[in-house]
């Protein structure tokens, strides 16, 4: 019997890493968790079997010590800037180390011409790994994801109130996965490369949502009536300011991604059965995923003390002051293009995404630009 090769997983404490690695190990894969503090999930990762590896991923010497006598990786960036340091130092690695397989989490909204820079580096960071000569690649092309919404739980548990900017609240917009579900996706390709090698799988919830439908299993989770209150981005951004999120990832979300929401770009091919096809088992829908976080987050319970709390949070918000994405990517010096374009306002990316412009779901991981050539080539 041939010994399972040991899998490295990137950012194993983030909420796609963690699961990740929780299935790989319950599968009795190895693990190798990169992890960037011994904090308490690491410990909860060691704690299941995971080998625990501290370090930077942005440093290459590293890297090449996380992956020594690995075979295959899970690679997710972090949701800060450095993402295409970070690919280039992961991708270096793995050339080196001669990896047989690599599952990248990549983005829905992922083209070459994006106004996010974040998002346009996602997207050189595929056209990166397919080029690697000796390693094949699986990506798994996520929208906007189940914990998103839960981002404001303790306003819809204490208030009655989901407060996002998602626009028409009667309009379905998204089919939304869970972490779980994410990671089993990225499970299967991990264990059996040879099966999904050079796929892309696109894993929604199993139903397309509104946000008031949204609002109501929330409500229903929580047992009182909770409504959808379409705020403006400048509410967000206080919001995201006062809980100490990087200005880098306010400028990319509020904007750009809550701006793709409100046009449509999550609904695009949604629901689209990949979870399943790739797993075996139907994907998880937004109540069970909501009661699930109604049980583990104490700002769901509705207490004297947590309405207490959720009422101070409430006035720390309206008192914190934020500047505006243009303002932030302009002090940071963002890369930014002179015609970028929204996904869904994007020839291209219909050609590559949706099923109305002859988009093959879960398809193989051609090459992009003879998509982009065809989508922009003259009648």
């Amino acid at each position: 019997m041939s010994k399972k090769p040991t899998i490295l997983v990137t950012s194993a404490a983030g909420k796609t890493g963690m699961p990740t690695t929780l299935q790989l190990l319950e599968k009795g894969h190895p693990v190798r968790a990169f992890v960037r503090r011994a904090d308490h999930r690491a410990k909860r990762l060691a704690d299941a079997g995971a080998e625990i590896f501290v370090g930077d991923h942005f440093a290459l010497p590293d890297m090449r010590s996380a992956m020594a006598g690995v075979g295959r990786a899970y690679f997710c960036a972090p949701a800060a800037p450095g993402g295409l340091l970070f690919s280039h130092v992961f991708a270096t690695a793995a050339q080196e180390a001669r990896l047989e397989h690599v599952v990248m989490l990549s983005q829905w909204l992922a083209h070459a011409d994006h106004p996010s820079f974040f998002t346009r580096e996602t997207w050189l960071t595929e056209q990166m790994f397919k080029r690697l000569p000796e390693t094949s690649l699986t990506i798994n092309n996520v929208g906007w994801f189940a914990d998103n919404y839960f981002m404001v739980l303790e306003s819809a548990a204490q208030f009655g109130l989901l407060t996002m900017p998602l626009g028409d609240g009667n309009v379905k917009k998204d089919a939304p996965p869970s972490n779980e579900d994410i990671a089993r996706v990225s499970v299967a390709a991990l264990i059996d490369p040879g099966a999904h090698a050079g796929k892309t799988y696109r894993p929604t919830g199993p139903t397309l949502l509104s946000p008031n439908e949204i609002a109501a299993t929330l409500g229903k989770v929580l047992e009182r009536k909770v409504r959808y209150w379409d705020v403006p981005d400048s509410m967000v951004l206080k919001a995201f300011t006062a809980e100490g999120y990087s200005p880098a990832l306010q400028s990319q979300f509020v904007g750009y991604y809550t701006e793709e929401y409100r046009r449509g770009s999550f609904a695009v091919g949604a629901p689209s059965g990949a979870v399943e096809a790739v797993t075996g088992r139907a994907p998880e829908d937004f109540e069970t995923i909501a009661r699930r976080y109604a049980a583990s987050r104490p700002e769901a319970r509705r207490t004297a003390a947590a309405r207490l709390r959720a009422m101070r949070n409430f006035a720390r918000l309206l008192a914190t002051r934020s500047a505006t994405p243009a303002k932030v990517e302009r002090l940071r010096e963002h890369a930014l293009l002179t015609r970028p374009e929204f996904s869904f306002d994007s020839a291209a990316w219909h050609k590559t995404h949706d099923p109305a412009a002859g988009f093959t779901p879960d398809r193989p991981n051609l090459d992009d630009r003879v998509a982009v050539v065809e989508a922009t080539a003259p009648a």
